[in-house]
């Protein structure tokens, strides 16, 4: 395990750290662990791109097609 030590912090980023930290039952260096290992082992998000790219290719265009509207309203059930 390797050790980190981190300098000039803003007296209210630790004194929120530890008011957390006392939340959660748990030292200071406790919960800075924790907050680093969430923050930086979270699997990453994926691009809008990525998340389009892995849908279904379901139904045609026509499905999708827009349609003018009549001013009436669509009977959807019958």
């Amino acid at each position: 395990m390797a050790d980190l030590l981190v300098r000039g912090l803003d007296e209210e980023v630790v004194r929120t750290l530890k008011a957390r930290a006392a939340a959660h039952g748990r030292s200071a260096e406790a919960e800075h662990r924790d907050i680093l290992q969430r923050v930086l082992m979270k699997p990453r998000r994926r691009s809008l791109a990525d998340v389009l790219a892995s849908m279904p290719d379901v139904g045609t265009d026509a499905d999708f097609e827009r349609v003018q509207s009549t001013g009436e309203p669509r009977r959807v059930l019958d």
